[in-house]
């Protein structure tokens, strides 16, 4: 996936917004080859993310049902050219994550020895790897797991958030999320304290039931997908609860469920944050923790549909705002966004790691 060819039209070209009454399937995985072959050069400030950006690809054209149009076993091989590996076992505690690099700026080949230069390994990025390992029917088994688990407990903070990488970064929810997912993927949990994360969680609950992306700050719609997703891989809320008799009494549910349904905005999207415009990510976000509460169906749906096709683009893809240019990051969660609304042209989700059921549950 290099990315030195314009592939989008610049903005000066008429509306990109899409004439069609429905969503478009099959200009989806278009426009999601089109990004498979060749990046546009807008990306090339993202190269520092070159995986995750494979990873709305990969993952998109899983949801579209698209997987025969990509070489699984390059894919494979690719995604594995990223892991950093330890020399030896006693390097897995040393502080250093032997996950997966994002791209190849941030990876060094190893010296004479065979010792690694510089380990840019990063938590976001060692969870996209995974997940489109999983997307792709990688054996998990011929991963280097243990140390990925091992070595991620260098990065759990004493009041149980994760940094993403060991030269020091912000802590908060994005990383404490992607430590639970690796995990989960994993099946190894040696890689953090679940005790200690779980009370950093529910310390990011503010007073109006949503979660902030630290401990006392403003609630937010990825922050609180983030906390509601990481504690139930963690086991510890159940699916559903709302249709539960006694439901999970670690959060404050009843509240954290309003906070969600005041999120829809006047024009059927959702909002992050109070007084800010409807952006289609967030139709992910909130929609999914309110999936995993049991409240998906409490939402105007006709409503919600209709914003993101005002959002759906006529190359392809989804835009941020209506009348927008699409991009990868808000194409994949629009394409979430419809697979929550049950869309029949897309795969069904599993919300809780962002990728299709048929992908989370396969061995």
């Amino acid at each position: 996936m290099d990315s030195d060819s314009t592939l989008l039209e610049d903005s000066s070209t008429p509306s990109p917004s899409s004439s069609s009454s429905g969503f478009d399937r099959d200009r989806h995985v278009m426009f999601l080859e089109m990004m498979y072959q060749l990046l546009p050069f807008q990306y090339q400030t993202q190269e520092i993310n070159h995986l995750t950006l494979a990873y709305f690809v990969i993952s998109g054209l899983d949801l579209l049902g698209a997987m025969d149009r990509v070489d699984k076993d390059k894919i494979a091989n690719w995604v594995l050219s990223f892991q950093a590996l330890p020399t030896n076992k006693a390097e897995k505690t040393t502080g250093e994550l032997y996950g997966f690099c994002g791209s190849r700026s941030s990876q060094f080949p190893p010296d004479e020895n065979g010792d690694l230069i510089h380990n840019g390994s990063h938590l976001a990025s060692t969870y996209c790897a995974l997940v489109i390992l999983k997307v792709i029917g990688y054996d998990f088994s011929n991963i280097n797991s243990e140390s990925i688990a091992i070595s991620m407990r260098n990065l759990q903070q004493s009041d149980g958030s994760f940094v993403p990488i060991h030269i020091g970064a912000e802590a908060d929810l994005r990383f404490v999320y992607c430590a639970a997912a690796i995990c989960y993927m994993l099946e190894n949990w040696s890689g953090m304290d679940r005790q200690k994360t779980k009370t950093y969680i529910l310390n990011c609950q503010s007073y109006d039931g949503g979660f902030g992306l630290t401990p006392g700050s403003e609630s937010h719609g990825g922050g609180t997908y983030c906390a509601i997703a990481s504690l139930r891989l963690m086991g510890f809320i159940e699916d559903d609860p709302l249709s539960r008799d006694n439901p999970s009494s670690i959060i404050n549910v009843p509240l954290l469920l309003e906070w969600c349904l005041q999120k829809q905005a006047a024009d059927g999207g959702f909002q992050g944050r109070p007084n800010k415009p409807a952006d289609t990510c967030y139709a992910f976000w909130i929609g999914s923790t309110l999936r995993i509460l049991g409240g998906l169906d409490l939402i105007d749906k006709k409503a919600l549909k209709a914003f993101l096709l005002t959002c759906q683009s006529k190359y392809g893809g989804f835009s941020k705002f209506p009348m927008d240019f699409p991009d990868l990051y808000h194409s994949y969660y629009g394409f979430t966004a419809f697979s929550l609304l049950e869309e029949p042209d897309i795969n069904s989700l599993f919300v809780e790691l962002g990728i299709t059921d048929v992908s989370a549950w396969r061995i």
